[in-house]
């Protein structure tokens, strides 16, 4: 038998898989993220994680076909990153460093792109080798996954959906440092950004209104009627399914997945992106399927496990 390992880093904590090569996941696991330092312990941690789980398990090294690793950060075609903020990380090659580490081989690429294949492998995309993943979160993420791979883009950039510019009057700056992103309307920040300015203009009476606002307080609003949360998820899905129906021209996806936080709205985020989506999508892309991600927090360690094999 042959396996591989996956292995997410996130800001607060690494999640780890291991995985034989059909893609049964046979054990997962996490361990403290330590940023300090550069994040210097990272992928001495993960060797350490690694090494044990193999001694625990008795596997013999030439059973070990690879680590797959995605990163919070562009990766360029040697693995390695210009910088990785969320962890601490400025210039590195962790391809190098975890083969020098481990004494595996290991494939690096960035985490959203990487969940995209976990998707488009044992997820909502099982079955097609064509996929967007679109990650609503605290911001927006995207993996763009063509004939089975990763679009990586000469830059590392590939996939930055979060960044498509979908308003030109907008005022506020992005975290990226522009403006009109996609990113600050289809969030969850974005979607109480959206709901704070509508209370601004608007005096309705709303269940909001007397509540602290964040984006699963304004989707039950709306589950349970209320017009002015219906009013500002209508905006959220448009700004939303306008880049959808971009992507789509540009693409031509089989599928395209939702995932991260705010996807835990469910039926009624997917009833409002597809209605946009349907309306006004170019003919040739009226078949492409809008669902959730279902393999959550876990699409991460199935993704970058893909990469190795």
């Amino acid at each position: 038998m042959k396996y591989c390992f996956g292995v997410d880093v996130g800001g607060t904590t690494v999640k780890l898989g291991l995985f034989t090569v059909e893609g049964e996941l046979l054990d997962k696991w996490e361990i403290k993220t330590y940023t300090e330092n550069e994040g210097e312990r990272i992928l001495p941690d993960v060797t350490k994680a690694i090494k044990e789980k193999i001694a625990e398990k008795k596997l013999a090294a030439d059973e070990i076909c690879g680590i797959g690793v995605g990163v919070p950060a562009p990766v360029d075609k040697n693995g390695a990153i210009e910088r990785a903020a969320n962890v601490g990380w400025k210039a590195k090659e962790i391809k190098k460093e975890l083969e020098e580490l481990t004494g595996y081989p290991c494939v690096i690429g960035n985490d959203a792109n990487v969940a995209a294949l976990g998707e488009m492998w044992k997820g909502a995309g099982e079955g097609e080798k064509d996929l967007i993943m679109v990650t609503l979160g605290t911001g927006v993420g995207g993996g763009i996954i063509i004939d089975g791979h990763p679009v990586v883009g000469a830059h590392g950039a590939g996939g930055e959906i979060g960044h498509i510019t979908v308003r030109n009057d907008e005022t506020e700056t992005c975290g990226c440092g522009r403006k009109g992103c996609l990113e600050q309307y289809a969030s969850a920040t974005g979607l109480v950004r959206l709901t704070k300015r509508y209370f601004e203009k608007n005096a309705k009476n709303s269940i909001l209104n007397k509540k602290e606002i964040t984006a699963k307080e304004v989707f039950d609003a709306a589950k349970a009627g209320d017009e002015a949360a219906l009013e500002i998820t209508e905006e959220f899905g448009a700004y939303l399914g306008q880049a959808l129906v971009n992507l789509a021209a540009t693409v031509d996806p089989a599928v395209f997945v939702i995932g991260g936080g705010v996807s835990k709205a469910g039926d009624i985020l997917l009833d409002i992106v597809r209605k946009y989506f349907y309306d006004h999508a170019f003919y040739g892309n009226q078949k492409t399927k809008i669902l959730l991600a279902t393999l959550g927090n876990d699409a991460g360690i199935y993704g970058a496990a893909k990469q190795v094999l």
